[in-house]
């Protein structure tokens, strides 16, 4: 066990361009107790001939093909096929700092089953430049690895990108691994982490690099399309977080708040919705009459979610709920 086999699964479609960069990226890696697990779905250009030409280079390269179609089904043909301890995930166009994996399994020995270790990523493109809400997702992602707050700050978005990451097999097959089809698959398994109490342990340093194009699955795929995640976010946050016996509050009048005000009213029918826009304070929106947000510390013990538009509300959202002298609010999520 002081060199671990680490299997990297890594579903492959259409990425000839992409493909021998990302594999050259692997082969370079300074931990070498790896094996790749290659799954072809259905690809229409070179990318099986390119599998095929590196998997003769290195016996630690294997390929396999996939009977369905889509990421999920390809990724659970692949696992099928692990001989490793510890488990990876890769993207044929993305690319591995050489470090990566003697990173992650450095840290990984430190602490054991139980625990899951997770590092920062760093966008590329060839031509042109990084998307501006890709570069804000990854500061923060980056912040989320470099402070541990991957828990606290579940509900804002997806806190491990889907190849930072390292797992032991057990702990991976305790959470279902691939096996629910529920799309993003990367934030499911966050939640699925958080529901099974494994530890997350984060890196302050860049692991993967991530590309970023204009036909790249999480912006063309329709399960992608709607990025606020909320029909994911709530039935989680009633089954883990949400005590009934405390007053819940929405903070929010914006689309987004409306948007999560129906997805509540599913669940509950009383609940306090509040703003700070006094054209909205007072109205009654789908029968809840909307109140200032300064009620919240008259309330008992509250759970509050918050629906913001920008970092700077939530940050003074969250001084200002820290900061209440009556009584601080301590459970409080922001849902971005």
């Amino acid at each position: 066990m002081d060199k671990p086999l680490v299997s990297i699964i890594m579903a492959v479609k259409d990425t000839e361009p992409y493909l021998p960069g990302c594999l050259d990226s692997i082969l370079a890696q300074t931990y070498e107790h790896w094996e790749l697990i290659a799954v072809n779905d259905h690809s229409s250009d070179r990318t099986p001939e390119i599998l095929e030409e590196y998997r003769k280079k290195d016996a630690r390269i294997r390929v396999f093909h996939s009977q369905r179609h889509k990421l999920i089904p390809t990724l659970k043909e692949g696992y099928q096929h692990v001989r490793g301890s510890l488990i990876n995930r890769m993207d044929s166009d993305d690319k591995m700092p050489e470090d990566k994996l003697e990173a992650l399994v450095t840290e990984w020995m430190k602490h054991g089953k139980g625990t899951i270790i997770a590092g920062g990523t760093q966008h590329f493109v060839d031509e042109g430049e990084v998307g501006d809400g890709f570069l804000r997702y990854e500061k923060w992602l980056n912040q989320v690895a470099a402070q541990g707050t991957h828990y606290q700050e579940i509900y804002q978005e997806c806190v491990i990108p889907s190849h930072s990451w390292i797992i032991h097999k057990e702990d991976f097959d305790l959470v279902g691994a691939f096996e629910p089809e529920v799309y993003p698959e990367d934030y499911d398994l966050c939640f699925r982490f958080y529901k099974a109490g494994l530890r997350v342990v984060g890196i302050d340093k860049v692991l993967h690099f991530w590309r970023d194009r204009s036909n790249r699955i999480s912006r063309t795929w329709e399960e992608y399309k709607d990025n606020r995640y909320f029909e994911l976010k709530i039935p989680y946050f009633y089954e883990l977080d949400r005590d009934r016996q405390r007053p819940l509050v929405l903070w929010g009048a914006g689309r987004n708040g409306k948007y999560l005000a129906k997805l509540i009213q599913k669940k509950e029918q009383t609940f306090h919705w509040v703003c700070d826009n006094e054209k909205k304070i007072g109205r009654d929106v789908y029968g809840i009459t909307m109140k200032r947000y300064d009620v919240i510390p008259e309330l008992e013990n509250p759970q509050v979610l918050i629906v913001v538009s920008s970092p700077k509300e939530k940050a003074e959202i969250s001084r200002l709920l820290d900061s209440w002298e009556k009584e601080p609010v301590r459970d409080y999520w922001f849902f971005l």
